[in-house]
């Protein structure tokens, strides 16, 4: 969420507490591949005057939730950081359930399968299997990708409900109006696809040379919801392989990991 996105959630909502929303901002802008970042790269990033950084970064090291780094003078996330995260990941046991399954679909399909959650606007990546082909895509565990224009996203969107997929199609058009009208437009066409193939589809919207289909897997209260997703290149994943034949095979392993858990 950016400063302007922060401001549009203050304008409609009285309960929202800024302060507390810009203090969050700032410790995820330690993404994967940011491990030391300073006052002046956060404000950037944050969109926020670098006084107002100074002030969240001090108070979050006091809290232990960043910590300097010795050697570059800059903030690194804290031990309290972890806290935070160890909760979500007791209740993400689900990866190692689904971990088998996910290989032997990568294996079949010669492409790359990932469980991913919802992080604002991204899908962020928390289990993934890879085949051994020699062309696969890079991206690991932590990575993101765009929530309204990948098949996990729009999965997501289409399992998680109207609310949910109203606020984020709100936000699109206002951090992304030139091309809000496509992007709102593909959200359309895969909650179709999600009724009519039971999957959404990815053909080069996101990335001209990546075409993937995803599944949302809801398994109840005890879970956020997630999405599944199966693609790599198009070179080697055309359209019509991906919904002929891994298609069945992605909506099995949603199934079976439903049943294992015992989700809705």
């Amino acid at each position: 969420m950016t400063s302007s996105g922060i401001q549009l959630h203050k304008e409609k909502d009285r309960h929202f507490v800024t302060a507390l929303a810009r203090g969050l901002e700032v410790l995820a802008c330690f993404r994967s591949g940011n491990k030391v970042l300073s006052n002046q790269e956060i404000a950037k990033r944050c969109s926020l005057p670098r006084s107002t950084v100074s002030r969240l970064t001090a108070t979050l090291t006091r809290l232990g939730y960043l910590a300097p780094d010795e050697d570059s003078g800059k903030y690194r996330l804290g031990v309290a950081t972890l806290a935070l995260g160890v909760g979500m990941l007791a209740k993400l046991d689900i990866r190692q359930v689904a971990r088998p399954w996910m290989q032997e679909l990568a294996d079949f399909s010669q492409g790359m399968v990932t469980l991913g959650v919802r992080d604002r606007l991204s899908m962020l990546y928390i289990e993934n299997s890879r085949s051994k082909a020699a062309l696969t895509l890079s991206m690991d565990v932590g990575s993101r990708i765009p929530i309204a224009t990948s098949a996990m996203g729009r999965a997501y969107l289409a399992e998680a409900g109207e609310a949910e997929r109203l606020e984020v199609i709100e936000r699109v058009r206002e951090l992304e109006e030139p091309a809000s009208q496509t992007i709102i437009s593909g959200i359309d066409q895969a909650l179709l696809d999600y009724q009519r193939l039971g999957c959404t589809c990815s053909f080069g919207d996101w990335n001209k040379h990546v075409n993937g289909i995803a599944v949302g897997v809801n398994l109840g209260t005890s879970f956020p919801v997630m999405a599944i997703n199966c693609g790599g290149p198009s070179s080697q994943l055309p359209a019509a392989f991906l919904l002929d034949e891994v298609r069945p095979r992605l909506l099995d392993l949603v199934r079976k990991l439903k049943a294992t858990v015992g989700g809705p």
